[in-house]
Parts: structure tokens; sequence; C-alpha cells
């Protein structure tokens, strides 16, 4: 079966509506070519010549590197200006290729069978690339000249196609990317069924990597690794074959981290959670309420699952431990969006686009950005930024409300400062969800987490002295705060000959919030104005905020 991005190019194309065609995304991968007995892996301009243009008697292609070369009826194409050298310049091999299909037709009009032709452009963005506010001829001739192949209806009519591959859209020149009449298709990363039918083919010729895998459980192995890509894949799978070193069921997680972090380029990290809800201490009703979510996520409830969640409250209060939990809890990968900004003029929103295209592959996962505030951009733009702030709010304002990402792609923001997140990302049909994580305000609750903590770090405290730790409880004690004083009583009873009990007290009477108090209340109140459930609000939280 074909890619579906393919099926659609065969049909805008037989119906006559597009000729040009801008593939994006996925182009470097390793494709899968479904011919039967003969099926193999290969590249996207072999892709468009064995399956898409098996017909088409002349494919020629054009980059930068090799400039012009014949994938098919070379001997056809030397009858065109047989006696010179092809151009290597791209203004003057975008016009040769030009001409060359004006000549194909000219023939045809003469009365003559002329050959059908295809185009393929590799690297189109770098031949024509999106420089804004430059003043070049020579890039203005070469996207004038790449427009009228979309603008001109004959090339369908006399058997003649072009194919513009570029890694994204926002690199390639506007006048060419943003062509009303362009046909623009992106190639994703490959489904489950594409890597299935890859792990059946390099099962034969890669069986020492794949001895642990019967036939029969190829597709739950499909499913492990979708996201990366079956470049990665083929790359494992021969190193294990060569080196002797089967896959188990237990290298599949690892592996699929590594191999999608490898093929984003260190723009993510790929988490796949160990802990559940309950491994967080105390907040009994956000648990109670996420689970409720939780719940109808497992039953396929799709339509009333929230888009998106606010994790908002003062720094150490658990924001981004709650969100891997809550992953955990849903057995669904965790994707953390790292340093995809960048100083060069289309990198970031280029890091952006491929991104999101692991995001659709990946099916159901947690898309986490910590600090919020600062990763989202803004509507206006900064002076210093070219624009690049309000491009990013842009493109993650259009991904977070896509309403085919509802139950399958869940956005979790956190951030201590709320106020500083544009209203239009916090908006319903966006994020539907704010809740609130505040410090803990009861005594009761305080000691419960360090009873908690203390515990984890094989600090054996009497119970008796948990009474005298009470009066040098802070009166706001978040859980990164309450985590720093476990570790320093650990610490000071390793490194002194204190009794646990001294090195708590002794922790408890010389500690200085690490945080002052009125930051902790000026975000306490702000993540109370955020939240969407009053019942999230707890009373003692409402008698501190109006003390």
């Amino acid at each position: 079966m074909l890619p579906s991005w393919s099926q659609e190019l065969i049909h805008r194309y037989a119906s006559g509506s597009a000729g040009t065609f801008v593939l994006h995304g996925n182009i470097h991968d390793r494709l899968f070519l479904p011919l039967g007995d003969d099926s193999t892996l290969s590249s996207l301009p072999n892709f468009l010549a064995k399956v898409i243009l098996p017909q088409f008697d002349v494919i020629l292609t054009y980059d930068l590197g090799e400039g012009i070369r014949a994938l098919r009826g070379q001997d056809l194409v030397a009858r065109f200006r047989e006696n010179k050298h092809l151009p290597h310049d791209p203004v003057e091999a975008i016009r040769y290729l030009h001409l060359y299909l004006i000549y194909l037709r000219n023939l045809t009009a003469a009365g003559q069978k002329a050959p059908r032709a295809a185009v393929i452009i590799k690297g189109a963005d770098q031949i024509c690339p999106n420089l804004p506010q430059t003043l070049n001829y020579d890039l203005a001739g070469l996207a004038s000249l790449l427009r009228s192949w979309t603008s001109d209806v004959e090339l369908e009519q006399h058997g003649q196609a072009a194919f513009l591959l570029t890694d994204n859209l926002t690199t390639l020149h506007p006048l060419v990317a943003k062509h009303p009449s362009m046909a623009t298709l992106e190639i994703p990363l490959p489904s489950a069924h594409e890597l299935q039918s890859t792990l059946q083919l390099l099962q034969k010729e890669t069986p020492k990597a794949l001895q642990n895998f019967p036939t029969e459980t190829l597709p739950q192995v499909a499913n492990r690794l979708t996201g990366a890509t079956l470049s990665s894949v083929e790359e494992l799978l021969r190193r294990r074959h060569y080196d002797n070193s089967p896959l188990t069921q237990s290298d599949l997680s690892g592996l699929k981290k590594t191999l999608v972090e490898r093929d984003c380029g260190g723009l993510i990290d790929f988490i796949e959670p160990s802990r559940t809800l309950d491994d967080v201490i105390g907040l009994t009703g956000i648990k109670d309420y996420l689970r409720q979510d939780l719940e109808l996520w497992q039953k396929d409830a799709l339509e009333v699952m929230p888009m998106g969640y606010l994790f908002c409250g003062p720094v150490g209060t658990g924001k981004t431990y709650l969100a891997t939990c809550l992953a955990g809890e849903a057995g669904v990968p965790v994707v953390v969006l790292k340093n995809f900004r960048s100083r060069w003029v289309g990198s970031t929103e280029s890091n952006l686009e491929k991104i999101f295209a692991l995001l659709h592959a990946l099916g159901r996962c947690i898309v986490f950005i910590d600090e919020a505030d600062q990763s989202l951009g803004q509507r206006t733009a900064s002076s210093g930024d070219s624009g690049v702030s309000s491009r990013i709010y842009s493109m993650m304002a259009q991904e977070m409300s896509r309403p085919s990402n509802r139950g399958k792609i869940l956005w979790i923001l956190a951030s201590s400062r709320p106020d500083l997140i544009e209203v239009d990302l916090k908006r319903p049909g966006r994020i539907d969800v704010k809740i609130p994580i505040y410090p803990l305000t009861d005594p009761a609750d305080q000691l419960h987490l360090l009873q908690a903590l203390t515990r984890k770090l094989n600090l054996q405290v009497p119970e008796e002295t948990w009474e005298k730790a009470n009066p040098h409880l802070p009166n706001l004690l978040t859980a990164g705060a309450a985590e720093a004083l476990a570790v320093k009583a650990a610490r000071t009873a390793a490194a002194t000959n204190f009794s646990p009990e001294q090195a708590l007290l002794e922790t408890l009477q010389n500690a200085i919030p690490p945080i002052p108090e009125e930051t902790l209340r000026f975000q306490t109140h702000l993540a109370a104005q955020e939240s969407t459930e009053k019942s999230l609000t707890p009373p003692a939280i409402h008698q501190f905020l109006e003390s």
C-alpha cells in the first residue's frame, strides 16, 4: 500500500489540478518501495522515479552538488543542445530545465512525439532560499522561473511534472512556497505500517538482529519504534546483525529514545516515564482530577479530552515532576522541547516543523514545555529578534489548536509566571484546564512530605522528633525546598557525628528559605487567579491568600 502523501500526489496529478509539487518534511529518509518480491528501501528521488513516474521517459534531477543528472532517458536529453555542457550554476541550470520542458512542448506542437518528462529539484530551499529583505536579482529570477512552473497548467497537459524537495516550507522562497497553485505535500515520519513492512524486509537481510522476534511479533516492534526514521532503524539492524547482537524486548524503549533524539538533532528530549501519579506526595484533589481525564483517554473518549493543561504555581512546587508522573500513569512518551531557537534566519521555524512532524508520527504523546512564559514567544515581535518570537508564537498557537490533535497530542505547559504567557495561548481550545500547584501551608502536610523524603534517603528520624521539628517549619514549603532540606539533613548526618534527630533539627533551625516569601506569595496569587476549577484551590490556600 502506498503512503497517503503519494496517493494524494497521484490523484492531484491525474485530475489535472497540479503539475508542480513541493515535497517537504521527512525527505531525506529511506522509503519503502512496494515492488513485491523486489521490494526494497530507497531514496525519495528513486521512489518518485519507480513508483510515481514509471511511465515517464525522462527524469532529470538537479542539486547544487551534482548539478543536472538524468535518472532516466539520458539519450533523449542529449538531443537537446547536444553540443553544450550541462550548466551547473543554479540560475542557468533552472533556466536550462525550463527551456527543455518548453522544447518538448514545441515538439508536440510540431506534430512530433515528445517524451514525457519530469524534473526533480533536490534541496530547493538551498537553491531558492527564503532570504527576507534581500535584494538579489538572481534569486528573484529563480523564484520567478519556479513559480512559472506552478502557474503553467500546460505541465500536466503535456505529460510533464516538477517536484521541489525541501526540508521545510519556511526556508523556501515565499514566491514559490506560498503560491496558491502550488501543491504542497508533507512527507511524514514513517507510520507503524511502514515500519512493519521495513522490519519484514530487513528480517531477511539482518536475521541475527531480529532473531528474538518472530514475524508475528513485528507489528508490536513497529509500534514500539514509531517516531524513528526508516534510515535509523535500518542502520541499527544492520549494525546489530554485523555485531551478532540480537535485539531484545528490553532494548526497545531505550532504542526508540536514542533513535528519535538523534533523528531530531537534539531539539527534544524523549522520555518514557517510569513513575506514576502514585509517586506524587499529596495533591490528592489534583491527582483525582487528572485520573478522571486519563480514564476517558484510555476509553478513547477523545472528543471530551482537554487539548492541554497549564500547571501553574510558585517555583519548586513540582510542576515538572507532576507532568512526568502523569505521562507515566497514561503510559505514553513525553516530548520535552529543548533549544529549538536559532540565530539563523528560518532555522527556528524549520526546527519547529521538524518537531511537529515527530509529534504527529508518535501517536498519543504528551508535549511538556517548561518555563512556558519564556519558550512560547510573543504575539508582538521584540526588538532585535527579527520577528522570530512572533513567528514562534504563531506556529505554536496554530499547532496547539489543531482539532486533529485532540486526544493524540496533550500539551502541558508549566510556569511560575502564567501572567506572562500570551492570553491567546491559554484560551480554551489550546489550554482547556489550568491547574494550580501550591506550596504547603498546613504543618501536618509539610511534615508528611519531609518524612517521605527523609525515608527515601534512608535517614531514620524517630517519630517523636517530628513534633520538635514543627515550630521550625516555614510558612510556605514547596516540594523543591523540602527535598533540599531532606538532602541537607542526610548530608549533615553523614558528614558529622550528629544523630538523624540532631541532623534534622540542625538543618531546620539554620535553614534560610531559598525563595523569599514575598515571591512565593505573589506566585501563589497568580496560580489561584489562573485556576479553571475552584475545587483545585484548598481552603487553607484561600485563607492564606486572604491573610
